[in-house]
């Protein structure tokens, strides 16, 4: 799912807000949670999950193309871990 489709879905789902109020309303949660993690907090939503950044330390890589070493600085990566209801519901069907 796009960030256009979720909005779409929304916008069908409330008929009482209008499309640019629901564009405006994902746009401000999504500035939100990255915002948060800019500077270094982590986010949380119950049941879906939670979003933290990990620092992965500089090390030696290999071009896979030549095989020759490559430094890699450091750098901070997002890091999505589910929540215990996402999980259960998509493993419901198993």
């Amino acid at each position: 799912m796009t960030k256009s489709e979720l909005i779409a879905r929304l916008a069908e789902a409330n008929p009482h807000l209008y499309h640019r109020d629901v564009e405006r309303i994902v746009t401000t949660v999504f500035e939100e949670i990255t915002n948060a993690l800019a500077i270094g907090n982590r986010v949380e939503l119950r049941g879906f999950g939670a979003f933290s950044v990990k620092n992965r330390g500089p090390r030696i890589g290999r071009n896979p193309r030549t095989g020759e070493a490559v430094d890699v600085s450091a750098k901070y990566i997002p890091y999505f871990k589910t929540g215990k209801k996402l999980r259960e519901r998509l493993n419901a069907g198993s």
